[in-house]
């Protein structure tokens, strides 16, 4: 495995209440220098929890995305808060998002999204065992929830409303995960 560049230098080229624009400059092992922007993250990360029913359906959620200025289906996902454990907020954003709480969470993996540009980490988390149990949210509107069943992936996969890459990796990791209990 190559040597990790080293960074001379970094500066804020901007900062919203979402975003933090960071220039680095590096310096690689074979002696070119370049510099990069990336968004920075808050270190903390977020969830994205699949929540699934005793009957195999996952619950899923129809919100609005602003990036695509669109409604899309996704599973239930948001930040963790300073101080708060991963699985923990998982509890948390099902709570608020689809109206269960689980019994049973696992942390199936962390992934990323274009590491080139942006330094944030998405813990996927399987939430099984659930209750009815709801705590209010910091949403604009209502959310609504769709449960679906697990054993028709492909056929959400090809919907246009469904095209949320962490919803779709997370979902197939769980339907692999879920086989191997049976």
């Amino acid at each position: 495995m190559p040597e990790k560049p080293k960074i001379l230098s970094s500066r804020t080229v901007a900062r919203s209440r979402l975003f933090h624009v960071e220039e680095i400059e590096l310096e690689f092992s074979n002696g070119v220098n370049t510099r990069y922007e990336r968004l920075v993250g808050s270190g903390r990360g977020a969830v994205l929890i699949v929540p699934v029913l005793d009957d195999g359906r996952v619950l899923l959620i129809r919100e609005y995305a602003a990036g695509t200025h669109r409604y899309e289906l996704a599973l239930p996902k948001g930040r963790i808060e300073p101080g708060e454990d991963m699985l923990v907020a998982a509890n948390r954003e099902i709570m608020e998002e689809v109206g269960y709480c689980a019994r049973e969470l696992i942390h199936l993996t962390s992934l990323t999204i274009a590491p080139g540009y942006l330094s944030h980490t998405t813990h996927v988390v399987l939430a099984r065992d659930l209750h009815p149990q709801r705590m209010q949210g910091d949403e604009p509107e209502d959310i609504e929830v769709v449960p679906w069943p697990l054993a028709r992936i492909e056929e959400l996969s090809g919907r246009e409303d469904f095209t949320e890459a962490r919803s779709i990796a997370a979902l197939y990791m769980a339907r692999d995960r879920i086989k191997t209990w049976r």
